[in-house]
């Protein structure tokens, strides 16, 4: 499991997530295959604001779970999406 944060906003790191084709945009990060989620938007998502940051759960904080598929494949993912932000 790893975690960053994505240069810019909640909006900004809304549509990462969603330009992503091979990670799974999930809540839970266990399986084989390789999820992502954004805390504060997901499992964070009702905690205010102010305490999600004293927690270091920002707008722009990921995290990744990498399952099984093919690393380059997996990094081209991540470098595909990033580039539409």
């Amino acid at each position: 499991m790893i975690s960053f944060y994505i240069k810019g906003d909640i909006n900004k790191t809304n549509k990462f997530l969603q330009s992503l084709k091979i990670f799974t945009l999930a809540e839970s990060l266990g399986g084989v295959e390789s999820l992502i989620e954004s805390p504060a938007l997901m499992t964070h998502g009702s905690v205010p604001p102010a305490h999600r940051k004293l927690l270091g759960i920002d707008d722009n904080f990921v995290r990744v779970s990498t399952g099984i598929e093919n690393i380059e494949d997996l990094l081209d993912d991540l470098k595909q999406a990033l580039s539409k932000i």
